[in-house]
């Protein structure tokens, strides 16, 4: 397999058939989906057995206790045989001709680490907001905001090896990106719309407030920055978050005004 797919699961199963619905009918098709189950106490384990009886391509490991989204994405890529890997959650979506573009895309322009444009949808999968994205970023540039949506990246193992996720941050996702622009010089987008975030209507404010902590800790404590520059960068990531999530309007004009696509 070329490309190998990871997605963790938890309770998942009100979404996770569309959600492999949305690989299966990729354009592209030398894949295989690996599918984490993090102790499920749904039907999920059903679902996924169902979709693996139809498409030997679907594997799935079924965890003894309950590890996190970190530890299960980990052991996904542990597993992983394809030289690209991919992360895609159990309740977003897939554009059927994402993994065409975007591994054409790095293979054409030598790229290891690469990511696409994404639209938020809510629970009924409504869209209600594109996010745009820079068409390349740096280490220093994402410290500042955390343009890379998880379901859009690919990264290759050839030259970057195997990446793994810490497990000390729910960070773990922004953490891992600033970690492979450690490695290399830039990441870079492909400037479409390829993927499909799901947000819920119930994100309280006490969660936003733990998600700041966690950028806080990841500045401070995991990237190692003095507190000057802790300070420095959080306060980009506050307020470029605040644009881009209550005053769309004024995002779509920076975003004009920069090399956003």
């Amino acid at each position: 397999m070329n490309v190998s797919i990871i997605t963790p699961t938890y309770n998942s199963s009100k979404y996770i058939t569309k959600t492999i619905d949305s690989v299966i009918i990729q354009t592209y098709t030398d894949w295989e989906l690996i599918i984490i189950d993090d102790c499920s106490t749904d039907n999920s384990i059903e679902v996924i057995k169902s979709a693996n009886e139809n498409d030997s391509r679907i594997k799935l490991i079924k965890l003894s206790k309950n590890v996190g989204v970190a530890e299960a994405r980990n052991i996904g890529i542990k597993e992983a045989k394809g030289q690209f890997i991919a992360f895609l959650d159990s309740d977003d979506l897939w554009y059927p001709d994402k993994l065409e573009k975007q591994i054409g895309f790095m293979k054409e322009n030598n790229i290891d680490f690469c990511y696409t444009g994404y639209e938020k949808v809510d629970e009924e999968g409504k869209s209600f907001q594109t996010m745009k994205v820079p068409l390349k970023i740096s280490y220093k540039e994402l410290l500042k905001t955390c343009y890379i949506g998880c379901l859009t990246v690919i990264y290759d193992t050839k030259n970057l090896g195997k990446i793994y996720m810490p497990t000390n941050t729910k960070r773990e996702d922004y953490a891992t990106w600033l970690s492979i622009l450690k490695q290399t010089q830039y990441a870079y987008a492909v400037p479409e719309t390829l993927a499909k975030y799901r947000v819920y209507s119930n994100q309280s404010s006490s969660k936003k407030i733990n998600m700041a902590q966690e950028n806080w800790n990841l500045y401070h404590n995991i990237e190692n920055l003095n507190i000057f520059k802790t300070l420095y960068y959080f306060s980009h990531y506050a307020v470029n978050g605040l644009i881009r999530t209550k005053l769309p309007l004024l995002s779509e004009i920076i975003e004009r005004n920069k090399d956003f696509k």
